[in-house]
């Protein structure tokens, strides 16, 4: 209920949809007065979310830092990467690769350095319908593709969401020798899942990937010209804000 739930409020999460919900509502508006108001709102949102500085300044906040590997214990068990990272493409039989995907790269690399015993990739479906591909499962096939051996990959492939992967991770490591973990997920969603983890009894030292913020400094074109990118940041971050606000309300953190 819970996850079908949080599917459908998400939809209505994207500052986009507020956007054009607000124009079209002007459209349609007949008084003049109430039109322009809403014409205005419009212009305003549109300004807020395109806005790149504004954007990078909350990140930086909200964002985990980037580790240094020199911080990181000499060897970890495993290293555990969260998925929703890549889309089968059914055509070609080739996994697509997505921006969060620097997570997988990030703990091969690990791996290769000997600084990971293992890759534990968690994840299922996050679908509504159960013929949905299984990312964990692809996952660990392309990898021992390019020369990972297979025994080196583990997967837990039932999850759906990040209270899951988290759950289900302990009781897949439950019945595992206990090690050193390493949680390796996107910058944006590292809070998130560090809680859900230790909240299952999983502590892990952490390795953010992908970060979305530079520096902090001011650049001139990011606080003057609109981005249209920044506008399908803002929707990556207020779901990571919904996720946080409604993973407290369950008790899952």
């Amino acid at each position: 209920m819970f996850f079908a739930l949080s599917k459908i409020i998400g939809i209505f999460l994207n500052p986009i949809i507020w956007i054009l919900g607000l124009l079209l509502w002007a459209v349609i508006a007949k008084k003049p007065k109430r039109k322009k108001g809403l014409l205005f709102a419009t212009l305003f949102l549109f300004l807020l979310f395109s806005n790149a500085y504004l954007l990078n300044a909350v990140l930086f906040q909200w964002e985990r830092r980037s580790v240094h590997d020199s911080s990181l214990k000499p060897q970890y068990q495993y290293g555990i990467v969260l998925s929703g990272m890549v889309w089968y493409d059914t055509e070609t039989k080739h996994l697509n690769f997505l921006q969060s995907s620097d997570r997988i790269w990030q703990a091969v690399r690990l791996y290769k350095e000997n600084r990971i015993e293992k890759i534990l990739i968690t994840g299922g479906t996050a679908g509504f319908f159960k013929e949905d591909t299984i990312e964990s499962a692809l996952l660990k096939k392309f990898l021992v593709r390019i020369g990972i051996p297979e025994g080196d990959v583990m997967t837990e492939e039932a999850s759906r969401n990040t209270h899951e992967n988290a759950l289900f991770t302990a009781q897949l490591l439950s019945t595992e020798p206990q090690g050193n973990l390493l949680l390796i997920t996107s910058a944006m969603h590292m809070r998130r899942a560090e809680q859900c983890f230790e909240k299952e009894g999983l502590h892990c030292d952490s390795y953010p990937t992908d970060r979305y913020s530079g520096n902090n400094h001011l650049h001139w074109d990011d606080l003057l010209i609109p981005s249209a990118q920044t506008l399908f940041n803002w929707n990556a971050f207020t779901h990571e804000l919904f996720g946080m606000l409604s993973y407290k309300i369950m008790g899952y953190i």
